[in-house]
């Protein structure tokens, strides 16, 4: 699997809305971080999608080696 660029070893807090669905970068190029623009075309690493089920901050992966399927973070910057 190819290895993502890391933007920043921290989380991306970000309002969300309750009913949303987000695209969140994993590939770490996006300039919108930490959602996708389609800079991952041809890398091998798309986005993962976070669908709010209610509204308020989610801290979303920065260095973008989490495991969680959401494309939250897990704290697995702290390890890098």
């Amino acid at each position: 699997m190819p290895e993502p660029e890391i933007p920043q070893k921290r989380p991306y807090p970000m309002q969300v809305e309750a009913g949303k669905e987000y695209h969140v970068c994993m590939c770490g190029k996006s300039q919108n971080q930490p959602m996708c623009d389609g800079s991952h075309a041809g890398s091998g690493l798309g986005p993962r999608i976070f669908k709010a089920t209610e509204t308020g901050f989610i801290a979303f992966c920065g260095c973008k080696h989490s495991k969680d399927e959401t494309g939250k973070c897990d704290g697995t910057h702290s390890s890098l």
